[in-house]
Protein backbone atom coordinates (compact mmCIF):
# COMPACT_ATOMS: atom_id res chain seq x y z
CA UNK A 1 0.00 0.00 0.00
CA UNK A 2 2.62 2.12 1.03
CA UNK A 3 4.12 1.44 -2.52
CA UNK A 4 1.38 2.70 -4.17
CA UNK A 5 1.13 6.14 -2.80
CA UNK A 6 4.34 6.94 -3.31
CA UNK A 7 3.95 5.89 -6.29
CA UNK A 8 1.12 8.05 -7.22
CA UNK A 9 2.52 10.87 -5.23
CA UNK A 10 5.35 11.20 -7.93
CA UNK A 11 2.93 11.14 -10.67
CA UNK A 12 1.11 14.57 -8.45
CA UNK A 13 0.51 17.28 -10.82
CA UNK A 14 2.58 20.07 -10.01
CA UNK A 15 1.44 22.82 -7.44
CA UNK A 16 0.57 25.89 -8.18
CA UNK A 17 3.08 28.46 -7.83
CA UNK A 18 2.08 31.19 -5.54
CA UNK A 19 2.49 35.11 -6.29
CA UNK A 20 5.63 36.07 -7.53
CA UNK A 21 7.24 39.60 -6.20
CA UNK A 22 8.67 41.40 -9.23
CA UNK A 23 10.47 44.01 -6.50
CA UNK A 24 12.47 41.03 -4.71
CA UNK A 25 12.33 37.96 -6.81
CA UNK A 26 16.00 36.71 -8.15
CA UNK A 27 16.27 35.73 -11.70
CA UNK A 28 15.84 32.43 -11.15
CA UNK A 29 12.50 32.37 -9.37
CA UNK A 30 10.96 34.89 -12.49
CA UNK A 31 12.29 32.35 -15.00
CA UNK A 32 11.16 29.30 -12.73
CA UNK A 33 7.35 30.69 -11.91
CA UNK A 34 7.01 32.92 -15.08
CA UNK A 35 5.37 31.61 -18.50
CA UNK A 36 7.15 33.07 -21.03
CA UNK A 37 10.25 34.24 -19.14
CA UNK A 38 13.44 32.55 -19.56
CA UNK A 39 17.09 33.07 -17.71
CA UNK A 40 17.85 36.20 -20.33
CA UNK A 41 13.88 37.47 -19.85
CA UNK A 42 14.55 36.98 -15.83
CA UNK A 43 17.90 38.55 -15.61
CA UNK A 44 16.61 41.53 -17.90
CA UNK A 45 13.83 42.25 -15.49
CA UNK A 46 16.14 42.09 -12.65
CA UNK A 47 18.84 44.54 -14.43
CA UNK A 48 15.85 46.96 -15.28
CA UNK A 49 15.12 46.53 -11.34
CA UNK A 50 18.21 47.78 -10.68
CA UNK A 51 18.87 50.45 -12.56
CA UNK A 52 15.70 52.31 -12.43
CA UNK A 53 14.20 50.94 -9.24
CA UNK A 54 10.91 49.10 -7.87
CA UNK A 55 8.35 48.69 -10.29
CA UNK A 56 5.47 50.18 -9.25
CA UNK A 57 2.67 48.73 -11.93
CA UNK A 58 2.95 44.78 -13.50
CA UNK A 59 2.58 47.20 -16.86
CA UNK A 60 5.61 48.55 -16.27
CA UNK A 61 7.77 45.06 -17.06
CA UNK A 62 6.60 46.30 -20.88
CA UNK A 63 9.98 48.29 -20.43
CA UNK A 64 11.66 45.53 -20.36
CA UNK A 65 13.26 44.36 -24.20
CA UNK A 66 11.68 41.38 -24.97
CA UNK A 67 8.31 41.22 -23.30
CA UNK A 68 4.98 42.29 -24.24
CA UNK A 69 1.11 42.75 -23.47
CA UNK A 70 0.67 38.91 -23.99
CA UNK A 71 3.57 37.81 -21.07
CA UNK A 72 2.07 40.05 -18.58
CA UNK A 73 -1.12 39.47 -19.17
CA UNK A 74 -0.26 35.61 -18.79
CA UNK A 75 1.15 36.40 -15.56
CA UNK A 76 -0.94 38.97 -14.37
CA UNK A 77 -2.53 37.07 -11.57
CA UNK A 78 0.74 35.64 -10.26
CA UNK A 79 2.72 39.00 -10.20
CA UNK A 80 2.98 41.29 -6.96
CA UNK A 81 4.58 44.18 -6.14
CA UNK A 82 6.09 44.99 -2.88
CA UNK A 83 8.43 46.36 -1.53
CA UNK A 84 12.22 45.24 -2.43
CA UNK A 85 13.80 43.83 0.09
CA UNK A 86 16.82 46.71 0.23
CA UNK A 87 14.29 48.94 0.50
CA UNK A 88 14.07 50.60 4.54
CA UNK A 89 10.94 50.61 5.84
CA UNK A 90 9.83 54.14 5.74
CA UNK A 91 9.36 55.72 9.75
CA UNK A 92 6.19 57.16 10.82
CA UNK A 93 6.64 60.68 10.81
CA UNK A 94 6.30 62.85 14.30
CA UNK A 95 5.04 66.52 13.88
CA UNK A 96 5.55 68.98 16.27
CA UNK A 97 2.39 71.10 16.91
CA UNK A 98 3.08 75.38 17.58
CA UNK A 99 3.46 74.28 21.36
CA UNK A 100 6.73 72.60 20.43
CA UNK A 101 5.01 69.22 22.46
CA UNK A 102 4.88 65.92 19.45
CA UNK A 103 1.15 65.88 18.00
CA UNK A 104 1.02 62.30 19.05
CA UNK A 105 1.62 62.62 22.79
CA UNK A 106 -0.90 63.54 25.54
CA UNK A 107 -2.33 67.21 26.01
CA UNK A 108 -1.49 68.53 29.42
Amino acid sequence: MLLLLLLLASFAPPAVAGPVDLNSADAATLARELKGIGEVRARAIVEHRRRNGPFRSVDELALVKGIGPRVIELNRPNLRLGRPASAPAAAPSRSVGATGARADSPAR
